[in-house]
């Protein structure tokens, strides 16, 4: 590429569009607007380097940006023009926060002179986003002066940066322009002048030869570990593998897969965790944990004296609970400067990636030679005896202690009577489709999943296997906003993707379906429509009606036959569950296309009541 010399705007905007291509940026998405111009045109003349992408709406374009950098794990670039256009942003920018996910706002805006004078779409823009942004300014008004060149392409290297270290977040930058925003001359004398002798003068190569491209790094060094002694001696410890979404998701696994065997702890891992996909690596996964600890009685027996968190807390309620009530000691493993502990308790945060802790110094050999010192024994007297109805659990060896074959035994149970009552169930309940998904798609599919009642069915219900799905979602903020256009941004160019979801969280973001005729791959949404909010049917409020049906369920009686084909998407529904399995085993590999399974919203509720708890309670026969 070549610097724009047409004017002013154009030289400002194809230096930092130049800056960060090098740094490694490859997709900015655009919204329509006319004080974005120079910036448009900049990303635009990039091609193909970097992949530019209209989207109409700003809050879906937010997310579809989200996306992209959830998939790739680089920071895209999302641009908007002044007004309430950057304003759209909002949500996805508390995600990208929560969520640490590595994302660069640009918003142009009128220079001061216009501001606070009613000259048309102005607001204030400073700080837009409160303190949700790892970083933001606004920039200096555009120049040719060499000085102020040099000054632009260092905020764009900074901004590339804080973007990524020391945790990945969100970073908003406002632009200001002066007319012409379009790349003609302006005709006056002097900036023409300028114009000349700039680019008479400049040696783009010379001017970028420093940039390279700048990544992450979660190391952090560790000199003497004496939480290590104090997990070596314990034989009733817990390993919980949250929420997590990670760029490589065979080493992540791998590495918590090792913590597991050296220390012998069960792994309880969230169906929001890759850890479920990649069961091969690990032979003590517990995915019922949130079904056994409804049993009061089990969860007293297996409460731990050693918690490690790796990452953030599982959704289940049930889990939570009972950690508060055990009150053992719970190392959290996480690089980031965040405060992961919502209850509380005796935590020690451990500023380390488990793949760090793992790489460090061969910690399985280190583990071994200090277990022989300090002369751990395998059990102790305290441990609980197998109950006679469970059977010793195949990936418990008889040397493993017994709290741990303890854990084995009461999943290999439940998890049996989950697929037995699953298997057996022809009506369409809702939660069978998270189960079904697990079993079924093909091998290493991104499936992004929505909020409220799926990811909690997820939780509940997907299996553990080896087929390397990677699970995607937006759990920084909990939120349904962009939940189609975050996932449209997964599926981009990537994998023949699924989502899924329900009703609401669909009608929230049907904007994102403007987005299908800039969209490269393909994304089959698996949408569960029970008319309403679900989630609520499991509170309280679900027992007063009115005002339940009307402020909380809030059904929207929508045809989605109708709704797909004004946006000329692909419609099937699904009449029984051979019918959705059928649809799901090779997917597509182009265009968007939904597949309806239609239920009914209180007789899921009633499934889940009548069920949930009684997997536990079957585990009580002949329990001394």
């Amino acid at each position: 590429m070549t610097i724009d010399f047409r004017n002013i705007n154009t030289v400002w905007a194809s230096i930092a569009a130049e800056t960060l291509k090098r740094l490694g940026l490859t997709c900015v998405v655009i919204c329509p607007g006319s004080r974005s111009t120079p910036l448009a045109v900049a990303f635009a003349q990039q091609s193909p380097d970097i992949q530019a992408i209209s989207i109409l709406d700003e809050r879906s374009a937010a997310f579809f940006a989200l996306g992209q950098a959830k998939a790739t794990g680089r920071p895209t670039v999302v641009v908007c023009t002044s007004g309430t256009a950057g304003a759209n942003f909002y949500p996805a920018v508390i995600e990208a926060k929560e969520s640490r996910i590595p994302l660069l706002l640009f918003t142009t805006d009128r220079p001061a002179e216009l501001r606070d004078c009613h000259s048309g779409q102005t607001i204030d823009q400073l700080k837009l986003y409160g303190n949700y942004p790892n970083w933001q300014t606004e920039l200096a008004i555009p120049s040719v002066e060499m000085g102020m060149l040099a000054y632009l392409r260092q905020m764009m290297i900074h901004a590339w940066e804080r973007s990524q270290t020391s945790v990945p977040g969100p970073v908003h930058l406002n632009f200001p322009f002066r007319d012409p925003l379009a790349p003609i001359s302006n005709g006056e004398e002097l900036q023409t002048t300028s114009l000349q002798l700039l680019q008479s003068e400049f040696d783009l190569e010379d001017f970028f030869s420093h940039i390279t491209t700048i990544t992450a790094s979660a190391h952090v060094p560790i000199s003497s570990p004496p939480f290590l002694e104090e997990w070596l001696k314990s034989d009733r410890g817990i390993i919980i593998a949250g929420v997590a979404q990670p760029q490589r998701p065979q080493e992540y696994c791998s590495a918590i897969a090792q913590l597991s065997k050296t220390l012998k702890f069960p792994v309880l891992a969230e169906g929001l965790s890759p850890v479920r996909n990649y069961a091969d690596l690990n032979p003590h996964i517990i995915s019922t944990y949130d079904l056994i600890l409804r049993n009061q009685e089990l969860a007293k027996q297996l409460a731990p004296d050693v918690v490690i968190q790796i990452g953030e807390l599982p959704t289940s309620k049930e889990l939570r609970n009972w950690l508060t009530s055990t009150q053992a000691r719970r190392w959290i493993i996480d690089p980031s400067d965040q405060n992961l502990d919502p209850l509380h308790g005796r935590t020690t945060h451990l500023r380390i990636s488990i793949e760090e802790l793992s790489r460090w110094g061969q910690i399985n050999s280190k583990f071994k030679i200090q277990n022989s010192k300090l002369g751990v024994s395998p059990s102790s007297p305290s441990s609980p005896s197998l109950p006679p109805s469970l059977p010793p659990s195949s990936p418990s060896s008889p040397s493993s202690p017994e709290y741990l074959q303890l854990w084995c035994a009461i999943e290999a149970k439940v998890r049996a009577a989950v697929d037995q009552t699953l298997t057996t169930t022809e009506e369409l309940f809702e939660g069978k489709a998270a189960w079904l998904l697990s079993q079924t798609l093909p091998p290493k599919t991104p499936i992004f999943i929505a909020n409220s009642m799926p990811v909690r069915d997820v939780e509940f219900f997907w299996k553990p296997s080896h087929s390397e799905v990677q699970p995607f979602f937006n759990r920084g903020a909990n939120g349904i906003d962009g939940t189609l256009s975050t996932a449209l941004g997964i599926a981009h160019r990537h994998q023949s993707s699924v989502m899924l979801t329900g009703d609401l969280a669909l009608l929230h973001d049907t904007n994102g379906f403007l987005i299908r005729n800039k969209f490269v791959g393909h994304l089959t949404i698996v949408l569960i429509n029970n008319n309403g909010g679900g989630i609520f049917e499991m509170l309280p409020i679900s027992k007063f009606d009115p005002p339940f049906e009307e402020f909380f369920a809030t059904p929207q009686d929508i045809d989605f036959a109708q709704l797909c084909a004004t946006y000329g998407v692909e419609y099937e529904l699904m009449t029984s569950w051979k019918h959705l399995v059928s649809r799901l085993n090779p997917l597509p590999t182009q265009g968007i296309r939904v597949l309806e399974l239609r239920t009914n919203r209180k007789a899921d509720a009633k499934w889940r009541r009548e069920n949930l708890g009684k997997f536990s309670r079957s585990l009580m026969t002949n329990y001394p």
